[in-house]
């Protein structure tokens, strides 16, 4: 509807899929108040920030199933609110974590999955805290 105004805010153009997005405004009963939705990305929030704590331990452990999984968690959930960019790295981190190259067609060895792993979750991390200031600044949040 575009009303909604979320990609008239700065930074969201490249990192959210407006269509994917809008699915889940439109489930909310008030436009103003936004509690159905809010709820949802509020949670996925919650599920980054301890899925890269996760990540951190297990990249100190050097656990690449682990993060192949967490990967493929957070990919998920991104996915489902259109995190576009958040959700591209994700299936990076999930790739890397099965010892594949980024297009989870070749392989690679340990050492370069750990290396390649610890720049991606880094370059996620921070993706993630762009397209959060962007989603806080929509549900005017400015905390």
């Amino acid at each position: 509807s575009g009303d909604d105004g979320i990609m008239d805010i700065p930074g969201a153009k490249d990192k959210i899929d407006p269509t994917t997005f809008e699915q889940i405004l439109e489930m909310d009963d008030d436009e103003e108040e936004r509690d159905f939705s809010k709820s949802i990305v509020y949670d996925f929030f919650t599920q980054a920030e301890s899925t890269f704590e996760k990540m951190d331990a297990n990249l100190e452990s050097k656990d690449l199933k682990t993060l192949s999984e967490l990967g493929h968690f957070l990919k998920g959930s991104s996915a489902t609110l259109g995190l576009t960019k958040v959700q591209a790295s994700c299936e990076k981190i999930q790739h890397y974590g099965h010892k594949k190259d980024e297009s989870g067609t070749k392989d690679i060895t340990e050492e370069e999955g750990l290396s390649k792993l610890k720049t991606t979750i880094e370059q996620a991390k921070q993706e993630f805290r762009e397209v959060e200031k962007v989603l806080k600044t929509f549900y005017h949040d400015e905390s």
